[in-house]
């Protein structure tokens, strides 16, 4: 898959979650790269949890969400595992954006 229509297939994805789950995103990007530079991983949110935050809003760099292209190609048979796969990784990178730690998420099923 190109990088272009898993990008396109990110934001299909992401325009499929609930509102209720990404209406609170504020100052967030996503972007998708082919992999991370050191670790193998599907996603990784950059930025500080909202239940972390103390003074926030002055000009602060928008938090980042990350969503890995090749390594979600390499762990996915089918598209719809892929879909499958970015929804879990979207759903876990945001959760952590919300305050959700592994552990947690974990227990919820969603890492």
């Amino acid at each position: 898959m190109t990088a272009d229509d898993f990008e396109a297939l990110v934001t299909e994805v992401l325009d499929a979650l609930p509102d209720e789950m990404v209406e609170g995103l504020d100052n967030v990007v996503f972007l998708v790269e082919d992999e991370h530079p050191d670790e193998d991983l599907l996603g990784i949110y950059e930025g500080v949890a909202i239940t972390d935050r103390g003074q926030y809003g002055f000009g602060e760099l928008p938090d980042r969400i990350m969503v890995y292209r090749l390594p979600h190609l390499a762990t996915s048979e089918t598209l719809d595992d892929l879909r499958a796969e970015v929804r879990t990784t979207l759903v876990h990178e945001i959760a952590h954006f919300y305050g959700i730690d592994d552990e947690q998420l974990h227990e919820l099923g969603w890492a």
